[in-house]
């Protein structure tokens, strides 16, 4: 006759104590898990410009973040804050650098924006940028966030491989037991679909949203995993000249833009809107050393007293719509562009 199965000891008396069995040492020779080298630097996953949100269940979204995209490497040795285009700028925010090191982890690599916010919450592309001095400035912020919504290396460990819902998981597990409202956050996970997520950002007044495949591997470039939905389009463009007017601010009427078209660049109409007397002052400063004789592209319209400048300062424009004939409508200058961000000027298909 067979006996019947003893009952496990935790179903056999609820008063008794649960034990586990007794750890045994470990063997010498059995080998310790391999942990993978931190990388000096990974190259960001970029989100893909769509004019609608996507559908299905493997999507995940996120508010739209206005500011500098940084990756935050926490090794023994210290903290790394690098730029997009791989600049190290520890030194620029320190107290992000202070909130880093305070993080409960010896080595791992956050993926993020650093902001300004407004007395709203919302993100300010201005506001991060006179905190920093504008372009080409030297000052340390004091008053810029980290948004993490990554975490690309952990403990040892790369997670680049790992599907983004692993990723997100290990990353709020670091940050939220430290509270929400630091130096660094957590961009959160909106539990909406897109369609309405994105009409309240808009109400809000916000820049957009961004939708992430929760089953993709993070790739560095613009491949589709990551998209990015705006309400008010804003891109880089290249400044080529200025409209000279004694009676506006800085003595500039407008800037002229370009974006650029194969190996070429195209002009794309003007902005006059969006600096304030600070600004124009500096920006014209700028603007005097890098004047040239001739149009650094085909110009035919009919502006005159127009200053021709080379093509190397990038300002961030926001507007509404493009005309039929390829200009930019009610366009807002928000700010230049530092080299070391790594801007990528519109493209004109």
């Amino acid at each position: 006759m067979t006996k019947p199965p003893r009952p496990k000891p935790l179903l056999q008396d609820a008063d008794k104590p649960v034990r586990s069995r007794p750890r045994k040492p470990r063997d010498p020779a059995q080998p310790n898990l391999p942990l993978d080298p931190m990388p000096d630097r990974i190259d960001p996953c970029l989100a893909l410009l769509k004019p609608t949100p996507p559908k299905g269940p493997q999507w995940a979204f996120e508010v739209k973040w206005d500011g500098y995209r940084l990756a935050v490497h926490i090794e023994p040795t210290g903290v790394r804050i690098i730029t997009r285009g791989g600049h190290d700028w520890t030194q620029r925010f320190p107290l992000i650098e202070a909130a880093a090191r305070a993080l409960p982890v010896t080595t791992a690599i956050l993926d993020g924006e650093a902001v300004v916010l407004d007395d709203r919450g919302r993100s300010d592309f201005g506001l991060l940028q006179q905190s920093l001095g504008g372009r080409g400035g030297k000052k340390r912020s004091s008053n810029a966030v980290f948004m993490a919504f990554d975490l690309l290396y952990f403990d040892g460990h790369d997670l680049t491989r790992s599907e983004l819902d692993v990723r997100r998981h290990l990353l709020e597990g670091l940050l939220v037991p430290a509270g929400g409202q630091g130096d660094i956050r957590l961009s959160e996970e909106v539990e909406a679909d897109g369609e309405t997520l994105l009409r309240i950002a808009c109400e809000h007044g916000l820049e957009g949203i961004i939708a992430k495949d929760r089953h993709s591997t993070y790739r560095g470039g613009r491949l589709g995993d990551w998209l990015k939905i705006k309400c008010i389009q804003s891109d880089s463009f290249f400044i080529v000249g200025y409209e000279i007017s004694m009676a506006a601010r800085g003595h500039i009427g407008s800037l002229l833009l370009a974006a650029r078209k194969g190996n070429d660049l195209a002009y794309v109409g003007s902005v006059g809107t969006g600096f304030k007397e600070s600004v124009a002052w500096q920006l014209r400063s700028m603007m005097d050393k890098i004047k040239r004789k001739t149009p650094p592209l085909s110009y035919a319209g009919r502006r005159k007293d127009v200053a021709w400048l080379q093509p190397t300062l990038i300002a961030e424009i926001e507007y509404r719509a493009w005309t039929d004939d390829g200009k930019l409508r009610h366009s807002s200058f928000k700010g230049l562009r530092d080299v070391q961000d790594n801007a990528a000027v519109y493209e004109i298909e």
